[in-house]
């Protein structure tokens, strides 16, 4: 009996054999996986002792399942059987340990991620490096930030800058807010005025952004606890983007908020919104030689741009103008803007600075902010004597600005007396032209609005999101998916006359003054906002988002005027 004696290499060739001949395919792809796992075993031993994890246990385990595979390759009869399982033995074995490695080191340092694979075959340094004329941060020293060195914390933080600024200047966002959670960050883009969540960012992935962009607003990166401000600036697509970065610790960890500085220019009154009456009603201020205006509203509803469109709407060059204000918002050509500080020296309070302000003698004087009593009445006082204040208040509507002005002054007489008129605001974002769908409303909706059906038989809302042939969704050019471009002010004015002094004073009630301003034909602002609706400019959950946090006035619900 003949017997026969096989190495090793006969082994391996009988392996990848078929009819007695060799395929060369097959061994050639035997070959290279084969020396394939060398290098890795060797980077696998390399970086265990990088990372700080037991090097020779790592290493022993991948190069046992690599062994281990490549023995059951040789042994299985069916080549395809056994490099299913070579690939199993190897891959679980090196999958394990870059787990176990990607548990230990930063976001950027890991591998067989989604951005990592990713980042194989697109190279995102070279992708960022090739965006350079289109697309450069500057430092708060002017200085131009070339694109870090790939897979360094400088860079990883560069990438999400990049990211996340592509994103938030495409989607008009102005205002960007980051927000610590338990595993993350809540991100909220503020665009039109309305606050959009966008995708939680991982907590380890914002902290390297947040000290990139502490880096370039000339900040220090270190200080997580003491709140920190600074500025930068964007240089895309041919356009300068100037960013106010502001920092700050909080029990949860640290805050940011980062909020685009435009050069606000000055509105004027037939930009503002208002209806052909109500535009008439306020150029007639022009012609008053004293008094007191109120411009009132919540936080951010404009009320500071109509305050200083109504400032602007007054020859300057015939009148001196002066205002008083805590913060500015613009710059008012050939108008003396005074800024209230701590530091002003012989002035301790607001009110010290406004009756400082008030003994200049100037023709008319606009007071930013009204929120003490002193403040008020010593507005009050200058209004009688021969001066015309414009003065902001914060308030929900009309006759809360009413109310809250006589409580201020601390009588009634006294605070109606010099009163010449009200105003009060909302804005409403516009519903996107090129995407906004119309429907036909709902009779009871219409009813519960007291808004006749013949006279609002089409209505209009956001679009719904339109998928492209393969499934993936096509936002709208013009409003990046928010559904709306642009906003506008509605408003609900009242001029004080002689009659409707004397009607306040005697008035029992909120409710009295308020039917007397309806008399007066003063519309409010739900009845505005309606005709926007009507009219398609608008939504009706938009109306509803922007009027809900205002309570109805207490008198009768007024039948809108459409």
């Amino acid at each position: 009996m003949l017997t026969m004696e096989y190495s090793m290499p006969d082994l391996l060739l009988a392996a990848v054999t078929y009819g007695g001949y060799i395929s060369l395919a097959k061994f050639a792809l035997f070959l290279l996986l084969f020396f394939l796992a060398l290098p890795l075993v060797t980077w696998t031993h390399e970086d265990a002792q990088a990372v700080g994890t037991r090097k020779v246990f790592w290493t022993t385990i991948v190069f046992a399942g690599w062994a281990l595979g490549t023995i059951l390759w040789l042994l299985i009869g069916n080549f395809y059987i056994g490099l299913l399982v070579y690939l199993i033995a190897a891959g679980v074995t090196s999958v394990s340990y870059a787990m176990h490695r990607n548990s230990l080191v930063p976001e950027f340092q890991r591998v067989l991620t989604p951005d990592h694979i990713k980042g194989l075959f697109t190279g995102e340094a070279k992708k960022l490096n090739a965006t350079g004329q289109n697309f450069i941060f500057i430092t708060a020293n002017n200085n131009e930030v070339p694109v870090p060195n790939a897979k360094t914390p400088e860079f990883f933080g560069y990438k999400a800058a990049y990211d996340l600024f592509c994103d938030a200047i495409w989607r008009r966002a102005y205002d960007i807010t980051f927000s610590p959670a338990h595993e993350s960050y809540n991100v909220f883009y503020y665009v039109d005025g309305a606050a959009l969540k966008q995708p939680s960012i991982p907590r380890d992935r914002t902290d390297y952004f947040i000290r990139f962009i502490k880096h370039l607003a000339d900040l220090d990166p270190d200080e997580k606890r003491k709140p920190q401000k600074g500025k930068f600036a964007i240089f895309s697509d041919k356009q300068r983007y100037t960013w106010e970065v502001a920092t700050a610790g909080s029990t949860a960890g640290e805050q940011a908020r980062i909020k685009q500085l435009v050069q606000q220019s000055i509105t004027k009154l037939d930009q503002l919104g208002l209806t052909e009456d109500q535009l008439n009603q306020l150029n007639r201020l022009r012609n008053a030689k004293q008094g007191l205006f109120i411009i009132a509203g919540p936080k951010n509803s404009g009320a500071t741009t109509t305050f200083y469109s109504l400032l602007q709407n007054h020859d300057a060059f015939l009148n001196s103008i002066t205002t008083v204000e805590k913060q500015t918002s613009a710059d008012l050509p050939n108008i003396t803007q005074n800024v209230f500080s701590l530091s002003d020296s012989g002035v301790t309070t607001f009110a010290k600075k406004l009756q400082s302000v008030v003994r200049m003698d100037p023709d008319i004087v606009g007071v930013g902010d009204c929120n003490d009593a002193e403040t008020a009445q010593i507005a009050a006082a200058a209004a009688e004597d021969g001066k015309l204040i414009y003065l902001t208040l914060e308030a929900d509507n009309v006759i809360k600005a009413l109310k809250r002005w006589i409580k201020l002054i601390g009588d009634r007489n006294k605070a109606v007396r010099p009163l010449i008129g009200i105003c009060s605001q909302r804005i409403l974002r516009i519903l996107c032209r090129n995407c906004r769908q119309a429907y036909e409303p709902n009779k009871e909706l219409l009813h519960k609005f007291n808004v006749p059906p013949e006279k609002a038989k089409v209505l209009y809302r956001t679009g719904k999101v339109v998928y492209d042939k393969r499934g993936r969704p096509s936002p709208c050019d013009l409003c990046q998916e928010t559904g709306f471009v642009g906003r506008m002010g509605i408003f609900e004015i009242i001029l004080i006359d002689e009659k409707l002094r004397n009607a306040i004073v005697r008035s029992k009630s909120l409710a009295d003054i308020a039917a007397h301003f309806r008399k007066a034909k003063m519309f409010y602002l739900q009845e505005q906002a309606l005709k926007r609706v009507i009219a398609g400019t608008t939504s009706v959950n938009e109306m509803v988002r922007v009027l809900s946090t205002a309570k109805d006035h207490k008198s009768a619900k007024p039948t809108p005027q459409t």
